[in-house]
This record gives structure tokens, C-alpha cells and sequence, in this order.
């Protein structure tokens, strides 16, 4: 058993501040160590630059996604102004190194690539001595992700290791591990009995519609498209925390409808939601797509963030998880399509299964205490 965890991610999003929470529950369930805490490295700098690092992103996401996109393949070269990162990264991170040398952790992990260079920049100044380990939070590793000082790489595909290994990265050192989500998700759940605990009928095909990260207006032409569906659907519309388009997805008429749109709020029991669907149509970001294959959900990937949700898009259609909507017009048609063709679907979602890795987070924890000294 180890003394101290420190778990550390950034809320750029809420994939990485998610992995982190699933790691934390996974060690807290099996009891591996007796401290374990996360923390979000943004709440450890001034304000400019937590705006800039979290909120300059989901402005970027919903007005320019075509920039993000660039910068991203702009950036996607190893090692890549590393210095000159770093020296900006530490001007503004003084008092999170405060308090990861204060708490004095026997083992960090990171599930965002800014603590992990702050960690190995102190280790290899011999200000840090404790190991290191990076998860890497999406199916594909951008170069952002590259550490010189550290202890263990997890990451989510044998692709990955190869990328890491060609750059001269030790063998030993990577393990494939998939990305942790939450454990809930590694329960088998009955699809009727989910279907029934949520006043679903349990005979119709149901679509999880992941509305995270749409605008209004985008939100608006998905639901024209659904609702052109000519064979009875049943479509669970995730709203999250956005109160005003659950009131207004509320107050649709599904009368004379094959398609009967219900609108969910914020929820903690995603895994049942997921439980009951057969299908699951949004973006592919990291975690919802791992979520999502632990299920044996088909993703129909529609207006993927250029880049990593790009990047993802391409490993589910190679695993044959997946389709996609290009034109959001014709999503209904493509949906329709797939769910009359029973046996390409139950491929797919073999597919899906055999894709998933829904004990990463335990894997994670077990592999930790076994290469972490104590």
C-alpha cells in the first residue's frame, strides 16, 4: 500500500478532471493506498492564465474550431518550443509547486500534460524526488504529451506505445492500459430493466444524443434530423447542466411521432443511460468515447473538434465502432439505416466491446503499486 497519491489534471474540459476522479475512486476501492487526493493544477495559478488555459479552449471549441484544429498540427512536433513552454508554464505556476512540494506525495499522476512537465522539470532539478506516471487522456498522443522526467507512461493503444517507442522511449516504461473512466462503467446492467427504470419501452431501438459542446443552433438541426426517422426511436437527449434546453426539449410534442424525444438533465447515472441505448450520437472526446465502448454503444460521430476528437474519430471507423455524419442532414438517414440492418449492428457492437478497456482505471491502480517503491 502506498502513504500519499497526488493526482493531478486540468479542467481544460472535463475529460482529464474525470480520468482523475475514476483513478482516485478505483484506488479508493481497492485500497491501495491511505491518502489519496486530486487536484486541478489550474486552481493553483493567477487568474489570466487559468482563463487562458481553460476558458480561451471552449471559446475556441464553439467559435473556432477550425483554429484549434491548427494549432494543433502546429504544435504536434516533438519537443517542439519545450523551453520556451515551460519558462511561460512557470512564470504561472508558482503556487502549485508550493503545495506538490508541501504535501510531499510518494507518487504523482497526471492526466493532463501541464503538471507533468512542471513535475519533470522540478525532478530533474532535484527538487521533486517521488516517480511520476502520465495517463494520456485521448485514444491518439499528441506531442504536448512528451516528458523527459518520469517513471511511467499509461496509454490507451499499442499505436501509441509504437509512436513513443520510435521516439526512443523505453519499452518497459509504457503500458497500454486504455483511458480510466469512471469503475461504474465495468457493471453489467440489463438493458430491459434500464430501459424500464427509465419509462422506456423497452422493444425500441433508444439513441443517446450527447448534446455536450453543440450550440443552439447546431442542437436545433440534430434534432430536425432525428426526428426524420421513419421507424419508431426512442432518443435520450443529454442536456447536462443546460436548464433551459431541458425545459425546451420538454415542451416537444412526440404525439404522431416515430421518434420520441426525452430530454435528461444533469445525471450522475450516465452508465444506465448508456445501459439502455443502443446507440450513441455527439463528439468523440476521450473519455465519452471509452464510456461509450464499455457500453457496446455504435458511435455516430458527428462535427468532431479538429484535432483530437478527429484523431479519435479515425481509430473507432478503423475498429468498425463507428459511423459518421458528415452532412447533419442526412444523420437520420444513416441512422435509420443501421438500425434496419440488425446484424451489422450486433458486429458493431462486438466490435465496440472488444475495442473497450473498462477496468483501466483498476489496471492503472494495480500496475502503480506494483512499479511505485513504497
Amino acid at each position: 500500500m502506498l502513504k500519499r497519491i497526488l493526482i493531478l489534471s486540468a479542467s481544460v474540459g472535463n475529460g482529464h478532471t474525470v480520468a482523475a476522479e475514476s483513478l482516485k475512486k478505483a484506488f479508493e476501492i481497492k485500497k491501495l493506498a491511505r491518502e489519496i487526493r486530486h487536484e486541478d493544477v489550474l486552481k493553483f495559478t493567477n487568474p489570466l492564465f487559468r482563463r487562458l488555459y481553460g476558458k480561451a479552449y471552449i471559446d475556441l471549441v464553439n467559435n473556432m474550431p477550425e483554429v484549434l484544429g491548427w494549432m494543433y498540427d502546429q504544435l504536434d512536433e516533438p519537443w517542439k518550443n519545450e523551453k520556451r513552454r515551460l519558462f511561460f508554464d512557470k512564470l504561472n505556476t508558482q503556487p502549485f509547486v508550493k503545495m506538490v512540494r508541501e504535501y510531499g506525495p510518494d507518487c504523482i499522476v497526471c492526466t493532463h500534460f501541464l503538471p507533468s512537465e512542471i513535475v519533470s522539470d522540478l525532478k530533474a532539478k532535484q527538487k521533486l524526488t517521488c516517480p511520476q506516471a502520465i495517463v494520456v487522456t485521448d485514444l491518439d498522443m499528441h506531442a504536448l504529451w512528451l516528458c523527459r522526467n518520469y517513471e511511467h507512461y499509461f496509454v490507451a493503444l499499442d499505436e501509441t506505445r509504437a509512436y513513443l517507442e520510435s521516439l526512443g522511449f523505453p519499452a518497459d516504461k509504457i503500458t497500454v492500459s486504455g483511458i480510466p473512466i469512471d469503475p461504474i462503467f465495468s457493471e453489467s446492467k440489463s438493458k430491459v430493466a434500464m430501459r424500464e427504470k427509465y419509462g422506456l419501452d423497452p422493444k425500441i431501438p433508444t439513441v443517446i444524443l450527447s448534446l455536450g459542446g453543440f450550440g443552439v443552433g447546431r442542437i436545433d438541426t440534430l434534432l430536425d434530423a432525428l426526428v426524420s426517422i421513419r421507424r419508431p426511436v426512442q432518443v435520450l437527449a443529454m442536456c447536462g447542466k443546460n436548464a433551459e434546453l431541458k425545459k425546451r426539449l420538454d415542451s416537444v410534442k412526440n404525439a404522431d411521432r416515430n421518434v420520441r424525444i426525452i430530454a435528461v438533465g444533469y445525471t450522475k447515472a450516465m452508465d444506465e443511460y448508456m445501459s439502455a441505448s443502443d446507440l450513441i450520437v455527439g463528439k468523440p472526446g476521450g473519455l465519452t468515447t471509452c464510456e461509450a465502448l464499455a457500453k457496446g454503444l455504435v458511435f455516430v460521430i458527428v462535427n468532431p473538434i479538429p484535432g483530437q476528437e478527429e484523431r479519435n474519430s479515425d481509430h473507432l471507423l478503423e475498429n468498425g465502432a463507428a459511423i459518421r455524419s458528415n452532412n447533419p442532414v442526412t444523420l437520420g438517414y444513416k441512422i435509420e439505416q443501421l438500425l434496419s440492418d440488425p446484424e451489422r449492428l450486433n458486429v458493431m457492437r462486438r466490435n465496440a466491446l472488444n475495442f473497450a478497456r473498462p477496468q483501466a482505471a483498476f489496471d492503472i491502480a494495480d500496475k502503480l503499486v506494483k512499479i511505485i517503491p513504497t
